[in-house]
C-alpha cells in the first residue's frame, strides 16, 4: 500500500496553520504560558485544538469528560464551542497545572461551564458509572497517563452515549507505535490500544495524523 498522506516539513506545517488555524488571543496566551513551562511540549498544537473545537460543533456536544487536562488549553478550544448550558468535566490530578488553567478559564467565560475534580481519573470516573452515570456523556477526550488509557477506555465506552465520540490523544507517539525496537511501558500501551481499537466492532474508527496522532473512536 502506497504512502498516501502528505508529509508536513516545517515549510508546509507553517502554510497550514497560517492558512487554517484561527487562535484567539487568549488561547496564544495560554499556550505560550505553558510553552514555558518543565512539561511544556504536553500541550495539544492549535491545529488539534481547532479540530476537536469543530468536532464539538459538528457533534452538538453538550456533556463532555476529559481524562487529562494539564494547563487547560484542549478544554478551554471544546467548552469555548459547546453551547452556554453545556459542560465539561475535567479530571486531573495536579493542581499546580490546572491553576494555570482557571484564570484563562474565567476571562473567556466559559469557567462555570468546567468542573474540575482534582482526583485519580479512574476514581472521578467508576464514581459516574455508580451514581448512574453510564451513557450521558456525548463525548471524552483522553490524554492522560499512557498505560491507563485502556481502563480510560473501558469506563468510557460506558459513559459516552451511542453515537458518541471518544478521543485518544498521542496514538501515534512521535511514531514509536510503529518502532519494535521501542519497548519502554508508555509505547507498548499505546500500541495494544491501537490494537484493540482496531478489533472493536462496538466502535467507528479513524486515526487523523494531527498533532501527536488523535485517534477518533464513534460509540456505535
Amino acid at each position: 500500500m502506497s504512502n498516501r498522506t502528505t508529509h508536513l516539513d516545517d515549510r508546509l506545517h507553517r502554510y497550514l496553520v497560517d492558512h487554517s488555524v484561527r487562535e484567539p488571543d487568549l488561547l496564544r496566551r495560554l499556550r505560550e504560558v505553558t510553552a514555558q513551562q518543565e512539561f511544556g511540549n504536553m500541550q495539544i498544537a492549535p491545529e488539534q485544538g481547532q479540530f476537536m473545537a469543530l468536532l464539538v460543533e459538528l457533534t452538538g456536544a453538550r456533556r463532555i469528560v476529559e481524562i487529562g487536562t494539564f494547563t487547560g488549553y484542549s478544554a478551554l478550544c471544546m467548552a469555548q464551542a459547546m453551547p452556554e448550558y453545556g459542560r465539561l468535566l475535567c479530571c486531573d490530578v495536579s493542581t499546580e497545572w490546572t491553576d494555570i488553567a482557571r484564570p484563562f478559564w474565567r476571562e473567556a467565560g466559559v469557567d462555570e461551564r468546567i468542573e474540575l475534580r482534582i482526583a485519580p481519573a479512574l476514581e472521578t470516573l467508576d464514581g459516574l458509572l455508580a451514581n448512574g452515570g453510564a451513557g450521558s456523556f456525548d463525548m471524552a477526550f483522553i490524554d492522560a497517563d499512557k498505560t491507563n488509557y485502556a481502563n480510560y477506555y473501558d469506563r468510557c465506552l460506558q459513559l459516552v452515549r451511542r453515537g458518541g465520540l471518544i478521543l485518544f490523544d498521542n496514538t501515534l507517539w512521535g511514531g514509536a507505535v510503529a518502532d519494535p525496537q521501542k519497548q519502554d511501558d508508555d509505547t507498548r500501551a499505546l500500541r495494544e490500544l491501537n490494537d484493540r481499537l482496531l478489533a472493536d466492532r462496538r466502535i467507528s474508527l479513524s486515526l487523523v495524523p494531527i498533532g501527536d496522532g488523535l485517534s477518533l473512536a464513534r460509540v456505535r
